[in-house]
């Protein structure tokens, strides 16, 4: 069976429409993963999140190193087994997570040491450690081990944490091809940084591209820069990319951002916002977001959105959700995020279907006009 392999279908300016083909099966490109933090996408069932339309979904190696344990994952038959979902499963490298913890990690050459938010217990992260986790885990797409700096920081400070990240790179490299049966399963995507800078992205795409990977993330972005700031730089970084290979743009975004992002070349992308959104009564519509706490939708019988065919919009009121949201009831989180998961996966097939028509360019203006319109809270 096929190991990794990626074919693109259709071009329509930068934007692209193709298909990674794994063992565990195909991901439709443009992609959107969703995030299941702890093994979970909060709030749904792996059968529901497969019913939205999606390929593949999103692991956290730092969570799940933690609580409740690589190891033990691995003892109960890997991730797939552990949640059951059958599918591909990318697992981030925890790099992440760990830089955000700051006054409770140290970073050297060899990795990142830290205090778990969870009981104070230290660990060591590194690039090694990190393979060695996700292998454990049984993840499809690993990620290499990096260091997200913030994009703020002097030029100085991102030039050497994108040198020390694509040193680690190398050290991912060299661990997950020592990884045995997993290596021959398995993809690994590597990591490209350099804030907005486009000369440090080219330094270190050239690195990344020279150690080979079998796709290239963006990372770094969404950080705060704001959504200019963000399309400035995949102006230039999605190209300085390999053409052949699928690039993944980490933790974005909003629907806005993603269409934009595809625009400018990007194939995949992840982010907590559709389901978080939805836990805190947010909803993602053809005309703009909806706040579903608004006093405005207390006695109105429509559903969310006219154009969407999921479970919730078929069966229940904006209303009654409101009154659930307002109630604080669980079943309000479940229906919102079911909802925002097919929105966003429906997004997705509406701009694979444009690429391959040949008139994404025509169907991004008019997205923006609609979502970003006045018909939106």
């Amino acid at each position: 069976m096929t190991r990794f392999a990626f074919t693109i279908h259709a071009a329509d300016g930068k934007a692209r429409t193709g298909t990674i083909r794994m063992q565990r099966g195909e991901i439709r490109t443009p992609a959107f993963m969703p995030v299941g933090t702890a093994a979970t996408v909060k709030a749904m069932k792996p059968e529901a999140v497969r019913a939205t339309g999606a390929d593949i979904i999103l692991g956290n190696t730092y969570h799940l190193m933690l609580r409740p344990g690589a190891e033990r994952v691995a003892r109960l038959g890997g991730l797939h087994r552990f949640m059951n979902w059958q599918r591909p499963i990318l697992t981030d490298s925890g790099g992440y997570q760990v830089m955000s913890l700051l006054s409770l990690r140290k970073i050297t050459e060899e990795g990142v040491t830290f205090a778990s938010h969870l009981d104070g217990s230290r660990h060591l992260l590194s690039p090694e450690r990190s393979m060695e986790i996700q292998r454990l885990l049984g993840s499809d797409i690993v990620m290499a081990f990096d260091e997200c700096p913030r994009a703020d920081q002097p030029r100085d400070v991102i030039a050497r944490s994108m040198e020390m990240s694509m040193r680690w790179a190398r050290r991912s490299r060299e661990a997950f091809d020592a990884g045995g049966h997993h290596a021959d399963a398995a993809a690994l995507f590597g990591i490209q940084q350099g804030a907005l800078d486009e000369e440090l992205r080219g330094e270190s795409a050239q690195a990344l591209t020279q150690i080979g990977f079998d796709g290239y993330a963006i990372g770094g972005l969404a950080v705060g820069e704001g959504q200019e700031a963000m399309f400035a730089t995949l102006d230039f970084a999605a190209q300085q990319l390999p053409q052949d290979k699928p690039r993944y743009l980490m933790g974005v975004g909003k629907p806005d951002d993603l269409v934009g992002a595809v625009m400018r070349g990007v194939d995949m992308f992840d982010c907590v916002l559709p389901s978080r959104s939805g836990r805190n009564g947010q909803a993602f519509t053809w005309s703009g977001p909806l706040n579903l706490r608004n006093a405005r939708h207390a006695e109105d019988n429509s559903p969310l959105d006219l154009r969407c065919q999921c479970p919730t919009c078929a069966s229940y009121s904006r209303a009654y959700l409101h009154h659930l949201v307002k109630s604080g009831e669980m079943l309000g989180a479940m229906l919102m995020t079911e909802h925002n998961l097919w929105f966003y996966q429906a997004l997705m097939q509406a701009m694979r279907d444009a690429i391959s028509e040949g008139r994404f360019g025509t169907f991004s203006a008019q997205f923006r006009r609609d979502y970003l319109g006045e018909q939106g809270d």
